[in-house]
């Protein structure tokens, strides 16, 4: 390898290495509040209009931990490509909810960070926000192998174990 792929490479890898915390941060973030105020979060996904009643209650107590697990393993670089895969999934989700909710004109809180976002009401800033995050965690999927974190360190013991 000569020393300008080198370079790119070890670029991308620190961009990507910034993006996994960052976007960990964030989820992490995120799920805090809404562990914390469920009800409030609840309330937030039934204004969306967009799940049956049932699933609601469901919604508002798992995605969080889910967040939460997503997030700590994006930092670590545990499952990297995985972490990466399921933020896209769920960015591509707050993006069509968005957008639907948008194109309805509803007047409401996103519910990202539930009880810190009350009073600000959605908008096509909102959306970009959420197309910044999906591209962020696109960049991760496609470009982190995995060599800045546990996934790396695991795979090490793995050979060794051979």
């Amino acid at each position: 390898m000569n020393f300008q792929s080198q370079r790119l490479q070890t670029g991308v890898l620190v961009i990507s290495l910034s993006l996994r915390v960052y976007l960990g941060v964030v989820f992490l973030l995120a799920a805090w509040f809404k562990i914390v105020d469920p009800r409030q979060f609840a309330l937030s996904v039934a204004t969306y209009d967009l799940l049956p009643l049932y699933l609601i209650n469901l919604m508002a107590v798992v995605l969080p931990w889910i967040e939460v697990f997503v997030a700590v393993t994006l930092i670590l670089g545990w499952w990297t490509r995985a972490s990466a895969l399921c933020i896209v999934g769920m960015m591509v989700m707050f993006i069509v909810a968005l957008s639907l909710a948008l194109a309805e004109g509803l007047e409401m809180s996103c519910g990202c960070f539930a009880s810190q976002e009350a009073s600000e009401e959605i908008n096509s800033l909102t959306l970009l926000r959420d197309f910044a995050w999906l591209a962020g965690a696109g960049f991760v999927l496609i470009l982190d192998d995995g060599r800045w974190g546990l996934d790396r360190l695991l795979r090490r013991r793995g050979s060794n174990e051979a």
